[in-house]
């Protein structure tokens, strides 16, 4: 696992001993490269941090900065220490906290242009699932800047029900990860505020 592109990339990212499941490279460059150069200067909010290599990427490719939110005591050193590695810590925040705690205690109304989640998927059917319980959470909707997006990973097989708030614009599988692409509906002018996201 490494930085894919931007001031640090090519360096080596250090991956929690947790049972959490890091973003592969190639998704992470597919999401990057997808945003363009719409990510430089944008406020970057990453859920579910984990090693914390997309808040990191974001901060590589230009972001102004990122918030990165993680609850395990061990993702939340591999953070702070790849943080380091890359020569990024100025531009990032990182909380050690619940990802729902978090949006209804501190994040700010339309803090963030893009926010980012890779939540745990359920292991077996009835698991809570964490990827529709964002999407249902106003506090999400409420986090998100007028123009901006909520991109979020989450296992082919699953299916959620878009709430009214939400407007998924695409999805693209790789392997065993399938990204979905969201925007608020009610906020998106006739021509759109947000960056289109090439195919």
């Amino acid at each position: 696992m490494r930085v894919v592109s931007g001031m640090a990339g090519g360096i080596p990212l250090l991956a929690p001993k947790t049972d959490l499941r890091p973003t592969m490279d190639r998704v992470k460059g597919a999401i990057f490269d997808s945003l363009g150069e719409w990510v430089i200067g944008r406020r970057v909010l990453d859920l579910f941090s984990g090693s914390g290599a997309l808040g990191i990427e974001a901060l590589s490719r230009g972001a102004a900065s990122a918030t990165l939110v993680e609850k395990e005591v061990r993702a939340v050193e591999a953070i702070e220490r790849n943080l380091s590695k890359t020569g990024l810590k100025q531009g990032a925040l990182v909380h050690r906290l619940d990802v729902f705690s978090f949006l209804h205690r501190l994040a700010p109304e339309g803090g963030y242009d893009l926010i980012l989640a890779d939540p745990p998927y359920d292991k077996r059917p009835g698991e809570r699932d964490f990827g529709a319980e964002l999407l249902g959470d106003p506090a999400v909707a409420a986090a998100l800047a007028p123009e901006g997006w909520l991109i979020l990973e989450k296992r082919p097989a699953l299916r959620w029900k878009v709430p009214p708030v939400w407007e998924q614009i695409k999805e693209r599988r790789y392997g065993a990860t399938e990204v979905v692409w969201f925007r608020k509906r009610e906020e998106a002018g006739e021509n759109g505020e947000a960056a289109s996201p090439e195919a």
